[in-house]
């Protein structure tokens, strides 16, 4: 099937840098006053027991008392933050190191090879074209013409089956709301057709149009936050209006469903793909040759995943963990789709199947074995031929050839692993180093372990160590503890620009493979699921526990980092146990676990969380460690910097904002419970370089002054 490649275009490098000192006892800096947050009589009532919501107000984001509230907090945030003695020293540093060419891994449309590129310091990546290999590469899309901040992101795309054309979407401030926009490859020039309101959606192109997804236009005023409803496919046939495409799925019946369409390479096939939460889907399948109606049931939801590869033929090559948890891939034949008829092409392993490319008429499928990338090859009978043999521990990310063509191109990256492209011939399965990373960076002087210790229950975690050689366990090291632990995402190596200053400045770096993410598959995703979430917290807590028992660090040199439902990790945790931690960065975070549910996606989510309306004891689970409605008053917190922005419509700002208020409300101590309020961005994605960097400078000198640490710049 046609890959809808959403662009992740942050590529994460960095190089050694001077390592750090404790710095001497200092005069604490002390925030300015916290705002007085009012408070509203809102009371909801949940099977009988009343729970109070007095900063209920906050989730009116177009307000002009949220956004004097907003502008308060930020005044207390940065003048905090402003009296850090070295934090442009931090940001001076990150630019410098920041500033080298990053190459993504080319793929090839038409006749003509694409790949993205970063000069170094550019906001946006930039989309290059060239006729062939050797050829010298010509600006094709730019990004940073979008807008002047560089606020304005690519966000997806996909090219016609001949390469005449491409569709291409954007998002603005890092909302989840995108537009459409169509150029014609050889002349660059831009189409007439313009649509919107598009969102959770791919373009999958079918002869001079292409299936995509979308919503009805919002109420004016809650764009950001409202519930998003009836998902809905259309065509959209090149050089007509938005307002005359066809609609060719809805569900009248189900508001809080989405519907993906795609078609398979070879255009014979629409696969829709229709889901209720972030796990589970159910899929239909409809052959284009004016012969079939309606869409055909292939597999019901939602219990399990189905992810069509491609058509074989008549028959679909499809990614499953029906009956394998760990997934399998099986030729199904639509007329006959009942799993009893299903032909098993890789059965089931040990490890995680992540993904299936086919390439040059053989079978590229990737493996997790222990939160690390394996690779093996077979071909369509499903007969193993050998593995692709990668470069050490780490990550292969981005495969990319054709069904029919030898040739493909993959990235790599580890800790200490510069992301590096390699051209890859299937026909031989040898592999050249294709575009390395220009950086100055020597990884011999770092050291990446991975350990496994026990949580709460006895369960073996693992968890990656990266630090500089020739480390003292003598529990003094400021450590840095991240984690996620949800919706079956797999956390692996990776290379980062932002974590160098760290581990440059001496700093542990741990990584932990908490359950209720996919690292082994959906057991292990769903240890971590509704009324097994503790786990992912038991799990986090014990990690900590095993850094102080190991000596690497301790409790006054210990910071913990999430993002997202990372966040709700960390606000969880922090709580559950605020004096293990001397430092708390919690991230976009969801925080309200009774109403997640009634902002846009939120509902989605309901398959790892439940929701506090499905019954009395899952409302009593949700509440029992919800972090807005567990802090207590009198408890001196970890130094906590909350972060948000503005344009979060996937986990709404509110959910930060009334946790900032409470949290500053029951505080005790003298540790700093900040927030920072980015403006004209969102969740993540697409953010700029200046942005991203400008996060890394406040987090990291936070951290640092409060973890007791004096860079060396």
């Amino acid at each position: 099937m046609k890959r809808l490649f959403y662009l992740n275009i942050l590529v994460v490098v960095a190089f050694m840098m001077n390592s750090c000192n404790e710095q001497p006892k200092r005069v604490a800096i002390v925030p300015d006053p916290y705002p007085v947050t009012k408070k509203v009589d809102t009371v909801d009532v949940y099977f009988g027991h009343a729970v109070a919501d007095p900063y209920r107000w906050l989730e009116d984001d177009n307000s002009a008392e949220t956004a004097e509230w907003v502008k308060e907090e930020n005044a207390v945030t940065f003048a905090y933050l402003e009296k850090i003695p070295f934090r442009n020293k931090i940001r001076e540093r990150l630019q410098q190191i920041w500033d080298y060419p990053k190459f993504g891994v080319p793929f090839k449309e038409g006749n003509n090879y694409f790949f993205f590129k970063n000069d170094g310091m550019q906001n946006q990546y930039v989309l290059y074209k060239q006729s062939s290999l050797d050829a010298v590469p010509e600006v094709f899309l730019d990004p940073n013409t979008f807008s002047e901040d560089g606020t304005v992101a690519l966000s997806g795309m996909d090219f016609s089956k001949d390469g005449n054309y491409i569709a291409y979407s954007i998002s603005k401030s890092g909302s989840d709301w995108s537009e459409i926009f169509v150029m014609e490859v050889e002349t660059k020039q831009k189409l007439e057709d313009h649509l919107e309101w598009i969102k959770f959606s791919g373009m999958s192109w079918k002869d001079d149009g292409f299936y995509y997804s979308r919503y009805d236009a919002p109420a004016e005023g809650n764009v950001l936050k409202a519930k998003n409803e009836f998902h809905k496919v259309y065509y959209h046939k090149l050089g007509t209006p938005q307002d005359q495409d066809v609609l060719v799925y809805k569900n009248d019946e189900q508001p809080l469903r989405n519907y993906y369409a795609g078609t398979t390479e070879d255009e014979s096939f629409l696969i829709l793909s229709e889901s209720e939460g972030t796990s589970g889907n159910a899929l239909y399948a409809k052959k284009l040759d004016g012969n079939q109606k309606d869409f055909q049931l292939i597999a019901a939801g939602f219990d399990f995943e189905y992810n069509v590869i491609d058509n074989l033929g008549d028959q679909l090559l499809v990614m499953t963990n029906e009956n394998a948890p760990k997934w399998q891939l099986v030729l199904v034949d639509p007329q006959n789709p009942e799993s009893k008829n299903w032909k098993t092409i890789i059965p089931e392993k040990d490890e995680v199947l992540q993904d299936v490319s086919l390439i040059g008429g053989k079978i590229v499928a990737e493996y997790i074995k222990d939160a690390t990338s394996v690779a093996y090859i077979y071909d369509f009978e499903g007969k193993y031929l050998e593995e692709l043999l990668l470069p050490g521990i780490g990550s292969l990310s981005g495969i990319r050839g054709k069904k029919d063509e030898n040739e493909a191109f993959y990235a790599f990256a580890s800790f200490t692993f510069p992301s590096t492209v390699y051209k890859y011939d299937i026909a031989t399965n040898t592999s050249e180093i294709y575009r390395t990373s220009d950086i100055d960076f020597d990884p011999d002087a770092y050291e990446t372990q991975q350990v496994f210790y026990e949580s709460k229950d006895g369960t073996k975690i693992p968890m990656f160590l990266v630090y500089k050689k020739g480390i003292h366990l003598d529990g003094k090291n400021p450590t840095y503890l991240y984690g996620y632990g949800g919706f079956n995402i797999s956390l692996t190596p990776s290379f980062s620009i932002g974590r160098l200053v760290l581990l440059e400045n001496g700093f542990v770096f741990a990584m932990v493979n908490l359950r209720g993410g996919g690292e082994y598959g959906e057991e292990w995703h769903e240890a971590g699921t509704k009324m097994n979430k503790q786990n992912v917290f038991d799990d986090f807590i014990a990690a900590a526990e095993y850094l102080i028992k190991e000596k690497y660090t301790s409790s006054e040199k210990l910071a913990i980092a999430g993002g997202s439902n990372g966040g709700l990790l960390v606000g969880a945790c922090m709580i559950q146990r605020p004096e293990l931690f001397k430092v708390a960065l919690p991230a976009v975070g969801v925080m309200d676990m009774l109403r997640y549910h009634k902002f846009t996606i939120g509902w989605a989510w309901a398959s790892d969380y439940g929701t506090s309306e499905d019954n009395e004891e899952m409302f009593n689970y949700l509440i029992g460690y919800s972090p807005l409605h567990n802090l207590k008053a009198g408890v001196n917190y970890p130094a906590t910097l909350i972060t948000t922005a503005d344009h979060d419509d996937r986990v709404v700002p509110a959910h930060s904002f009334k946790f900032a208020a409470t949290l500053q409300e029951k505080h005790t101590g003298d540790n700093p419970v900040l927030i920072r309020i980015d403006v004209k961005a969102g969740h993540g994605g697409g953010k700029p370089t200046a942005k991203i960097i400008d996060e890394y400078s406040d987090e990291w000198s936070f951290m640092m002054y409060n973890l007791g640490v004096e860079p060396k710049y």
